[in-house]
C-alpha cells in the first residue's frame, strides 16, 4: 500500500495520488455500478415489470410447421413441389417436396392457440404464453444464428443479452452470478462459451456455467482440504497483491472483475450447495417437473434449479437443450435426416419439464414479474430436403420464418403475434428480428434499449445495434 504522502509534496501530486487510491476505486466503482449506468435508460422508458427472466435456447433449430406455426395449406399441398424460381438460402440446397408436419395439431387452452402433439405437456399451457409466428434471422448456418440469438450479431465477440441485463441492472444476490448457464448434459452448443460472453464488457458480467454432478461450479471447492488459517492467509496476500497492482496502474477492467470473482467465489462456496441441493423438495414438485423419469430426468433438473437461482436473486438463468451439431444420432434440433424421430426425442426431454417451470411460477406467483423466453435460431424448411421430386423425412434449415415464444412479466397471455405465409416458408406480416425481441426484453425490464450503451472502439455499443424496436403490442 501506499504511504500517506508527505506535507511537502505538491498539491497537484497529492491529488494524483489520491485520484489512484482505494478510497477513488471504490468511489469509482460506486459511480460505475449498474445501478448508476441503468437509471439514465430506465427513466425514459415504461415501469419495469419483470425482475428475472429464463430462457430456453432450443439449439438446432425447431421446426415451426410442426409445433406453433398451423398450415392447412401445407397439409393440402403435401407431395407438391414448391412454386419458386428462387434459390434459398438452405444449408445443404437440396429442395424435395413440399412436407406436411408429423404432428397433428388442435386449438388449446380458452385462448384457442393452435399447437401440435409434438408438446402435449406445454400445449396445457397454451394460456400463459405469447407465441410469436414472424421470427426471421440473418443466418441459416448455426453457429452465425446461434450468435444472432445470444448477442444480436454474428460474430463472436459481442455481449450476450444476459451479459447486458447483468451491466445494465446488476445482480439482486451478492452471494450468486447475475447471470447463470445450464447447458446441455451432452456438451455445449456450436460456438460455445462465445454464446454467453461478456464480450467487450467488463469479465463480471459473463455467464457464470453450473454444470451437473456434485461441483456444479468449476474449480469453485479446492481439490484437496486447506486448514482455515492457511486459506485467509493466502487470500489475504491474493488480496493485498491485487490492490496494490490496482493503485498503481489505474484503472484496468480485466483486473477489476478478478477483484471481484474472487470475492464472489468466497461467497458462492457457501451459497452454491445450498441452491443446488434439491433435497428438499416436495415428492409433488419432483413430478411436476419428471425429477423420476429417465427422459425427462436431465432437463427437468435444469428446469428446477433454474428456478431456485431465480428465486435465490439470479437475475437471468439460461438453459440449453441441445449439444453439440455433429455426430449421428444427433444431440440437437437438427432435424436433417427424420424431423419425427429427431424431434419426438428431444421434446421428450423437454416437455414436461418446461411445462412443469411454467405451472410452478405461476404457482408460486414469480410468473408476474419473470420473463420466460422459448427460442430457437431458425425453424426449418416446409419442403423436405431431399432430391427434385421427392418427399425425405427431413428438413433444412429456414432462416426466413420461425416460431418462438414468451410467458410471463406483462406479456399478453394466449396471445399469437405474426404470421408466415401459407405454407410457412416467408412471413406474411409482422416480421420480427433479434433486434426486436431483444429490445423488447430490455423493455420489460424497464430499460431503454437505445439508452444503455458502453463505449468501446469510438462506439457507443448497443445489444441492438443500430436498429430494434419495441414489440408494444405483445404487452397486456
Amino acid at each position: 500500500m501506499h504511504s500517506i504522502p508527505p506535507a511537502q509534496y505538491l498539491r497537484r501530486e497529492w491529488l494524483n495520488w489520491s485520484a489512484r487510491g482505494l478510497g477513488a476505486t471504490a468511489a469509482w466503482m460506486l459511480l460505475s455500478s449498474p445501478c448508476a449506468k441503468s437509471q439514465a435508460a430506465q427513466s425514459a422508458t415504461a415501469k419495469p415489470i419483470a425482475k428475472r427472466a429464463i430462457q430456453i435456447c432450443l439449439v438446432g433449430g425447431m421446426s415451426h410447421l410442426d409445433s406453433w406455426d398451423y398450415k392447412p395449406q401445407l397439409i393440402a399441398s403435401h407431395g407438391q413441389a414448391l412454386q419458386t424460381t428462387e434459390k434459398p438460402d438452405i444449408f445443404f440446397g437440396q429442395m424435395g417436396l413440399l412436407r406436411k408436419p408429423d404432428w397433428e395439431f388442435r386449438q388449446r387452452g380458452e385462448c384457442g392457440m393452435w399447437v401440435s402433439d409434438l408438446f402435449p405437456h406445454l400445449a396445457r399451457q397454451a394460456d400463459k404464453m405469447t407465441v410469436v409466428n414472424s421470427m426471421v434471422t440473418e443466418s441459416a448456418n448455426h453457429t452465425p444464428a446461434l450468435f444472432f440469438e445470444n448477442s444480436g450479431f454474428e460474430f463472436n465477440g459481442f455481449p450476450s443479452m444476459g451479459s447486458w441485463l447483468s451491466y445494465g441492472l446488476g445482480t439482486i444476490n451478492e452471494n450468486l452470478p447475475a447471470y447463470v448457464v445450464l447447458p446441455d448434459v451432452r456438451g455445449g452448443p456450436m460456438g460455445g462459451a462465445s454464446n454467453w460472453t461478456a464480450g467487450f464488457l467488463p469479465g463480471q458480467y459473463q455467464g457464470v456455467v453450473f454444470q451437473s454432478g456434485d461441483h456444479p461450479v468449476r474449480d469453485l471447492v479446492p481439490s484437496r482440504l486447506i486448514p482455515k488459517e492457511e486459506d485467509t492467509s493466502v487470500r489475504a496476500m491474493i488480496d493485498l497483491i491485487n490492490r496494490q497492482h490496482l493503485e498503481q496502474h489505474g484503472d484496468e477492467d480485466l483486473l477489476l472483475a478478478r477483484l471481484r470473482s474472487y470475492e464472489l467465489a468466497a461467497r458462492m462456496q457457501l451459497s452454491v450447495p445450498e441452491v443446488t441441493n434439491l433435497d428438499g423438495e416436495t415428492q409433488e414438485t419432483r413430478d411436476l417437473y419428471g425429477l423420476d423419469q429417465d427422459g425427462t430426468a436431465e432437463m427437468g433438473r435444469r428446469c428446477l434449479l433454474g428456478r431456485r437461482l431465480l428465486e435465490q436473486g439470479v437475475r437471468f438463468v439460461q438453459l440449453y437443450s441441445g449439444g453439440p451439431i455433429a455426430g449421428t444420432p444427433r444431440s440437437s434440433w437438427d432435424a436433417h435426416e427424420n424431423v419425427r424421430e429427431n424431434h419426438a426425442a428431444e421434446a421428450l426431454r423437454v416437455d414436461q419439464p418446461v411445462a412443469g417451470l411454467l405451472e410452478d411460477l405461476h404457482r408460486r406467483g414469480m410468473l408476474e414479474d419473470t420473463l420466460v423466453l422459448f427460442t430457437t435460431e431458425f425453424g426449418r424448411t416446409p419442403f423436405a430436403q431431399s432430391d427434385a421430386g421427392t418427399v425425405g423425412a427431413g428438413r433444412d434449415h429456414n432462416r426466413y420464418a420461425f416460431s418462438v415464444w414468451l410467458a410471463g412479466a406483462g406479456l399478453k397471455p394466449g396471445f399469437v403475434f405474426g404470421e408466415s405465409d401459407e405454407i410457412g416458408w416467408k412471413i406474411a406480416s409482422n416480421p420480427v428480428s433479434w433486434h426486436d425481441l431483444h429490445a423488447t426484453v430490455l423493455h420489460a425490464f424497464g430499460i431503454d434499449h437505445q439508452q444503455l450503451v458502453y463505449y468501446h472502439n469510438g462506439i457507443h455499443r448497443r445489444l441492438t445495434g443500430v436498429a430494434g424496436d419495441v414489440m408494444h403490442p405483445w404487452f397486456a
